[in-house]
C-alpha cells in the first residue's frame, strides 16, 4: 500500500473510530483510530499546515446546532494532528447567516455550515440538502443521502451551480411545528399571520395564506417580542428554550412537518477543496460523519428534558389539526409537481427522492412505525 493509500485507509478507520469513541462518551482525539490518523499525518512531513475560517447560520449560544460545526472542526484538527484548524464563526461574523452558500461560492470564506434550504431562491434543488415538507425522518434522510443516491446527485448538481461541494453534518431530528401567539386550529387560522419559515415549508405556508419571513435563529426573538412576525419555528425544544421564544409566544406546535429529518451540511468551495491533499479531503468526510451523528444525539439526549421544562413553565403544547396537515401536504405535493415542470433539475432528483420515500416508508411501516404506535398507545406519551 502505498503512502497516500494508507492515509487515506487511515482516515476512514478515523470515522468509526468516531462512532465508538462517542457512544463511550470519550472526546474523538482520544479514540483509537484519531489516534492512529495523528501518528499518521504527523509522520509525513510534507502534508501542508491549513487553517480556515468557518461561515455558519448559527448562533453560539445554541451548542446543539453550532456544536455540530464545532465537532466538525475538532474531529478535523484531532485527525490532522492539528496541521488542518477550521475555526467555526458565529452567524454574522463572516457572513449574514443566510449568505453563507453565497460566500463560500465566490471563494470569500473556504467553508461554512449551514442548512441548503435557506437557498431554495437560488433553486429549490437545494430543498434536498435539508428537508422537504412531508419528506423523510432523519434516519430516512441519512439512507437516501449515503446509500440511495442522493448525496452523489447533490454534489453534482452543487458543482456545476455553485462551485461547491457539501456533505452532510449534522440533523437535528423530526422539528417542532412553531411558536404561535394564538391558537391555530384551521387552515383559515394561518391566512393573514406573519410567519418566520424558511425553505420549501415557507413556501406551503405562503400558499395557506401566510406572509413568510427568513430570518437567522439569532434574530427570531426579537421579531416575535416587537410584533414584527405573529409566529416563528426555529428547531425544538432545547434550542427554542435557548432563544426565550417561550417567552413571547404561547402556544406550541407539533408536528414540524416541512422539517421531518433536516439535514445541516458543511459546504466547500470546490477551488480550494481541490488544492487540499487528499488525505485531508478524506479527513473532512469522515469529520462530516462525526458532526452528522453528534448532532442528532445531542437534541435526542436534550429535548425530552428542555420539553418537560417548557411545559412546566406554562408553555401550552398543541398539535396540527389534521385539517391543517391535509392542506399543507396538499399544497406541498402541488409545489413539487410545479417545481417538476419547470425545472429539469429539480425533477430528475424528485423522481428518484420520491420513488425512495415511498420505499422507506414501507418498510418504516412495518418496523419503526409499529413499534412507536405501540409504545405509544400502550406505554404513555407527552
Amino acid at each position: 500500500m502505498n503512502r497516500r493509500d494508507f492515509l487515506t485507509s487511515v482516515a476512514s478507520k478515523a470515522a468509526g473510530g468516531a462512532v465508538i469513541g462517542l457512544a463511550a462518551g470519550c472526546s474523538f482525539g482520544a479514540t483509537p483510530a484519531a489516534q492512529e490518523a495523528q501518528q499518521a499525518v504527523a509522520q509525513d512531513a510534507s502534508l501542508p499546515e491549513i487553517s480556515w475560517q468557518m461561515a455558519t447560520s448559527w448562533p453560539v449560544a445554541l451548542d446543539t446546532i453550532f456544536g455540530g460545526a464545532v465537532a466538525f472542526a475538532d474531529a478535523v484538527k484531532a485527525m490532522t494532528n492539528g496541521k488542518f484548524v477550521i475555526e467555526p464563526r458565529a452567524a454574522g461574523e463572516l457572513a449574514p447567516g443566510t449568505q453563507v452558500l453565497d460566500v463560500v461560492s465566490q471563494g470569500a470564506v473556504p467553508i461554512g455550515h449551514t442548512a441548503s434550504y435557506y437557498y431554495v431562491g437560488k433553486s429549490p434543488v437545494t430543498a434536498f440538502g435539508t428537508a422537504l415538507p412531508f419528506g423523510l425522518n432523519a434516519q430516512q434522510q441519512n439512507a437516501w443521502l449515503y446509500e440511495g443516491g442522493g448525496l452523489a446527485k447533490l454534489q453534482e448538481f452543487y458543482a456545476g451551480k455553485f462551485n461547491v461541494i457539501q456533505f452532510p453534518a449534522g440533523n437535528t431530528g423530526v422539528q417542532m411545528g412553531g411558536w404561535f401567539r394564538k391558537e391555530i386550529n384551521t387552515p383559515d387560522d394561518l391566512k393573514g399571520l406573519k410567519m418566520r419559515i424558511p425553505g420549501l415549508g415557507g413556501q406551503v405556508m405562503a400558499n395557506l395564506g401566510v406572509t413568510v419571513q427568513v430570518l437567522p435563529g439569532g434574530e427570531i426573538f426579537q421579531a416575535l417580542q416587537t410584533g414584527a412576525i405573529d409566529a416563528a419555528e426555529w428547531v425544538g425544544p432545547y434550542d427554542d428554550e435557548k432563544l426565550g421564544l417561550n417567552k413571547v409566544a404561547e402556544f406550541y406546535y407539533a408536528p414540524g412537518w416541512w422539517e421531518p429529518g433536516p439535514s445541516l451540511e458543511v459546504e466547500i468551495n470546490l477551488d480550494e477543496w481541490n488544492k487540499l491533499p487528499e488525505v485531508y479531503q478524506e479527513i473532512v468526510k469522515s469529520a462530516a460523519y462525526v458532526a452528522n451523528l453528534t448532532m442528532l444525539a445531542r437534541y435526542d439526549a436534550k429535548n425530552g428534558e428542555a420539553l418537560e421544562r417548557l411545559v412546566s413553565g406554562g408553555t401550552k403544547l398543541r398539535a396540527y389539526s389534521d385539517e391543517i396537515l391535509l392542506a399543507a401536504n396538499n399544497a406541498a405535493e402541488g409545489l413539487y409537481s410545479e417545481f417538476a415542470g419547470q425545472d429539469a433539475d429539480f425533477k430528475a432528483i424528485y423522481d428518484e427522492w420520491n420513488a425512495f420515500r415511498q420505499r422507506v416508508r414501507k418498510w418504516n411501516d412495518v418496523n419503526e412505525f409499529s413499534f412507536s404506535d405501540f409504545v405509544h398507545e400502550q406505554m404513555g406519551g407527552v
